[in-house]
């Protein structure tokens, strides 16, 4: 098995992203939000170009506040598609943004996206990809995965060894807790 620990602390791009989010929990809206628009946007290119992108990214979906994003239209969507600094696939954006609209109509169903998730927890992987391929656009397996992974809710992001895991394991990640 090929681990993200072996080739990412040290690498000015990912060794960041590894050591200090990556399995790490979070419950923030927008960093739930744009941890979910990166995975989509990598579907099919590597981590490193996302993680190249993200501040552009960032930028260009004025800091993935689900309102904001939800409220896009069309002009919106143009200015995405000639927008150089981001990956610029439109099914990818489309899906972001409806993404967004689900997410609002979280507050109201649940209290928003951290207490859908947690209300969820826990499921097997499987079961997490049913659930967001029936609630989400663009949520293959692999999407999912990393997204839940990334999160806190799905264990793998780091071998055992890794002295990231031991930092992870003190904050007690959702993958860790007693149901």
């Amino acid at each position: 098995m090929s681990w993200y620990c072996d080739s990412a602390p040290g690498h000015p791009v990912h060794g960041p992203y590894h050591d200090t989010e990556y399995g790490f929990p979070a419950s923030d809206e927008d960093v739930l939000f744009e941890r979910l628009a990166l995975e989509i946007m990598q579907a099919g290119l590597s981590w490193e170009i996302v993680l190249k992108k993200r501040d552009g990214l960032f930028k260009a979906f004025h800091g993935f506040k689900a309102d904001r994003v939800a409220r896009y239209g069309d002009q919106d969507t143009q200015r995405l598609l000639a927008d150089a600094g981001i990956i610029r696939n439109r099914l990818k954006i489309a899906a972001i943004i409806e993404n967004a609209k689900r997410i609002r109509a979280m507050r109201k169903s649940h209290g928003g996206f951290s207490a859908w998730i947690e209300a969820h927890h826990p499921l097997s992987k499987e079961e997490w990809v049913k659930l967001f391929k029936k609630t989400f656009l663009f949520t293959g397996g692999e999407v999912v995965n990393e997204f839940l992974m990334s999160l806190g809710y799905l264990p793998g992001a780091h071998k055992p060894t890794c002295p990231v895991a031991k930092k992870i394991a003190k904050r007690k990640p959702a993958w860790m807790r007693e149901v």
